[in-house]
């Protein structure tokens, strides 16, 4: 372990560590300022866009004079997004002058890409669709508008709590498909306790072994005392076609049953408190308040957003030196579901075309019988080539798909005392994950080392909840990447894997190597789904090192095909060069789905040194992140 810990940590400390910053011009923001403001303290500026402005015109007049940070303190309150904020290499520094934004004193300012909702009033009369039981409970408003077009969306947060769309999930145990047919891309299914109507957003969410689909439903049709059900294209093409991971029937009837599957999003589901419903034809959205809940004053926001912040430096001109300390983020939607459905590979990534070969094999790979091309979901913070970034202190919370995602030429950058709450997605997702233009079995091995992210430190962060809308995310993701450090941090409550490093199922040597997960704190994972663990590794990633963590209450998939097939370290196809080293785990059960060489296995299971589960998780300096953030989007009593 020495052999590696003591370098990369030393390492990228080294290379993001900030020198004593002496603090240079400040632009004040405030939500009650104005932009026609100097953003002095005493008159700030009203949006965070004009403050970048101006410290983007600081740069340009002085230099390389500018030995000082450039700081843009934002007061406490939301600061309402119409557009994403876009971070240019311009707008970057030095690592004697960093572009700073941060709190102003003990404030907790937030970045949101939501609006609020407001005219709520209890809905008089019947209304067309909505079950006998809604009726006299559920309240209407008008649907908001951003420049005179209603908007769409996913999420929904009332009081700081997040609301259901309608479904039937919460109905009792899912029914399962009764069959599938392929070439007419159609499942068999019970006939539902509710009513179709043509032309109306319903959903079809499956699960499907490592992770769900979510379909848009085209038509429903009586089939004896079934029904069939077709979907809209591009997904319906994709569900059918691709073989993993497809919809599931148990034929030899041993294992757990054939896929589990739920309806959602129709006003004939709104059954229960907490659900909601957006009817776009009519411009109106239902919701049926908890009894603690009064809509006559409740802050409704709804997302408008996907993404909050946008950092793109270009690989000649990568953005420098930016740092976000003690900023909120929250309020992104993501709406790919609703425009083109959603059926992922793994891990999240989308499909964007996948199929079985007729003919098996690739030059790396003779066995392949399938090929694949993804995309990523929506990112409330996103990066594409820069150095020397950090969020410290920050919270992403109440967003609709990945936290924060940074992909390609990241590094020397940080994530530090972080808290990832009340996420759809992936908590924190770094590296590349291939796309239209790279299949996602084939080896990555970029010509220009500048490409690839390396020398990222992702420490002592709060990720729970996260995975909350499709379950096959994780709670710390990387991809191709090297030199990622990820340690002491606390994953939890997790429907899939705690933290997934590695991709593109190969035993070829590519970019991959010297990456560590060491000292976390894994626990409350695979709650929906298997075939995962609480470290999960695929792909040769020499001289990586799995240490020194805690990994505990490996909850049981009610809906697993096979549900023993969980680890709590996986080393799935090609892991190779990896070695696994005094990790604490409440049971000694372990995987490896044809691995490669070179893998180590020393000192793990439940006989390991009680002090390494002691010590493993957030550091002492972090542990107050517990108890501070343990709100209404926490499902859990946090662990002292």
């Amino acid at each position: 372990m020495k052999k590696l810990l003591g370098p990369i940590i030393l390492g990228i400390m080294l290379l993001i560590s900030t020198e004593t910053l002496s603090r240079g011009p400040v632009i004040y923001v405030s939500p009650s300022g104005s932009d026609t403001n100097p953003g002095t303290e005493s008159a700030p500026v009203k949006t965070i866009a004009c403050a970048q402005r101006m410290a983007r015109e600081i740069r340009r007049l002085r230099g390389s004079s500018l030995v000082e940070s450039i700081t843009i303190e934002l007061a406490d309150g939301r600061y309402y997004l119409n557009e994403p904020l876009l971070i240019r290499s311009e707008d970057g520094g030095t690592t004697k002058s960093p572009t700073v934004f941060t709190a102003s004193g003990l404030d907790h300012p937030v970045i949101s890409g939501g609006i609020p909702v407001t005219g709520w009033k209890r809905v008089s009369g019947s209304v067309p669709g909505l079950p006998a039981n809604a009726k006299g409970k559920v309240w209407v408003a008008p649907i908001p508008a951003v420049n005179g077009r209603k908007v769409e969306f996913r999420q929904l947060w009332i009081n700081d709590v997040k609301a259901t769309r309608a479904s039937t999930f919460n109905n009792g145990p899912l029914p399962r498909i009764l069959e599938v047919d392929k070439e007419g891309q159609s499942f068999l299914i019970e006939k539902p306790g509710f009513t179709f109507k043509p032309g109306e957003p319903l959903e079809f969410v499956i699960h499907q072994w490592w992770a769900i689909a979510m379909l848009r439903v085209k038509e429903m049709v009586p089939e004896g005392k079934n029904m069939r059900i077709t979907f809209h294209q591009p997904e319906s093409k994709i569900e059918f076609e691709h073989p993993w991971p497809a919809p599931f029937i148990d034929e030899k009837k041993e294992l757990n049953g054939n896929s589990a599957y739920f309806f959602v999003n129709s006003a004939s589901l709104l059954d229960s408190p907490g659900e909601w419903y957006q009817d776009l034809e009519k411009g109106v959205m239902y919701y049926w308040p908890r009894s603690d809940e009064n809509m006559s004053d409740a802050d409704v926001i709804a997302p408008v957003l996907e993404t909050l912040v946008e950092i793109a430096g270009s690989v000649d001109s990568p953005v420098t030196n930016v740092i976000f300390d003690r900023i909120g983020f929250e309020h992104t939607t993501w709406l790919r579901p609703s425009m083109a459905g959603h059926v992922p590979l793994q891990a999240g990534l989308f499909l964007l075309e996948a199929y079985k070969l007729k003919e098996p094999g690739t030059i790396d790979k003779a066995g392949l019988e399938n090929q694949a091309w993804t995309g990523n979901p929506a990112a409330a913070v996103e990066g594409n080539y820069a150095q020397g970034l950090e969020f410290t202190n920050c919270t992403f919370r109440h967003l609709g798909a990945t936290g924060i995602d940074l992909k390609k030429g990241i590094k020397d950058s940080k994530i530090e005392g972080c808290v990832f709450s009340d996420i759809g997605g992936t908590g924190i997702q770094a590296g590349y994950f291939g796309g239209k233009e790279l299949e996602a079995h084939m080896p990555y091995l970029p010509s220009d080392e500048r490409e690839l992210s390396s020398f990222l430190l992702i420490s002592n962060n709060l990720v729970t909840n996260v995975t909350n809308e499709d379950w096959g995310c994780v709670g710390i993701g990387i991809g191709y990447a090297h030199d990622v450090s990820i340690i002491h941090n606390e994953v939890s409550h997790v429907n899939y894997s705690g933290i997934s490093v590695g991709w593109g199922w190969t035993r070829t040597v590519m970019c991959m190597k010297n990456n560590l997960v060491h000292a976390n704190n894994i626990h409350h994972f695979a709650k929906m789904m298997y075939d995962v663990g609480g470290v999960y590794t695929l792909s040769a990633q020499p001289n990586t090192e799995i240490s020194e963590n805690s990994i505990h209450h490996l909850e049981k998939a009610p809906y697993a095909h096979i549900p023993e097939h969980y680890q709590y370290i996986y080393y799935d196809e090609g892991s190779s060069y990896i070695r696994a080293l005094n990790n604490w785990t409440e049971k000694d059960k372990f995987f490896s789905n044809t691995p490669g060489p070179g893998n180590e296995w020393v000192n793990n299971g439940p006989k390991v040194d009680v002090k390494i589960k002691e010590n493993a998780g957030l550091q002492a300096d972090y542990r107050h992140l517990l108890i501070e953030y343990e709100r209404e989007d926490f499902p859990y009593k946090a662990e002292k």
